[in-house]
């Protein structure tokens, strides 16, 4: 009955943090974690992680590559709270001190197939100038003590940021028992379907619960 009469659907993430765009910091590293709201729950992969440190290659564009893998599934009773995929990126300042270079957020594509995004970072800014200065002297940057503030509308609208650097995170995303529960999220257009090859639909997954 359960299988004929689902009272969860799943969404599975699979992709990667692919890289960065820093233009005036190298040496880099991100660190991930998931937001989402009360009706849902991870049942396998990881929540958050970190990536390896990588420093910019000699191509003209300079980026940063991470290629680092993303892969959990969440269940839910409703749409409510859709997942989101918060990244912090962090760097070694002059005086040899990690400080945070850039954070960022996005909503996990609601979609299935294969889905691109280019996230906008920013970073706190101090308010006066006196705490700008003492920041770079004592090597002590603001900063958020939860990352997860930046996928959270309280409190935002306090805080002075800078825009600095983008993140691309590339994913592939499977749902089922979506529109069994009443909900439809088939592609928009076939650049979002999954490849025929792969054989994957929105319902017709094979999934080991």
């Amino acid at each position: 009955m359960a299988t004929i009469n689902p009272s969860v659907f799943l969404l599975t993430v699979n992709g990667q943090i692919e890289g960065g765009n820093f233009p005036e910091y190298d040496n880099l590293y991100c660190k991930y974690c998931f937001v989402y709201g009360h009706d849902w729950a991870p049942t396998s992969g990881l929540e958050e992680g970190i990536t390896q440190i990588t420093c910019k290659g000699s191509q003209s564009s300079h980026k940063l590559i991470w290629n680092f893998p993303l892969e959990t599934t969440f269940k839910s009773t409703n749409p409510s709270g859709w997942p989101q995929l918060v990244v912090s990126v962090y760097g070694p300042d002059v005086f040899g001190n990690d400080v945070v270079r850039g954070y960022g957020a996005t909503h996990i594509p609601f979609t299935p197939g294969k889905h691109s995004r280019t996230i906008p970072m920013f970073v706190p800014e101090p308010t006066w100038r006196l705490q700008k200065f003492t920041s770079w002297l004592m090597g002590r940057r603001p900063e958020y003590t939860d990352p997860k503030v930046v996928a959270q509308g309280e409190g935002r609208e306090v805080t002075r940021v800078r825009s600095q650097g983008f993140v691309t995170v590339s994913f592939h995303i499977i749902t089922k028992d979506m529109k069994k529960l009443g909900y439809d999220t088939g592609p928009s257009s076939t650049a979002n379907a999954p490849s025929s090859t792969s054989g994957w639909s929105t319902e017709e997954q094979p999934y080991d619960l």
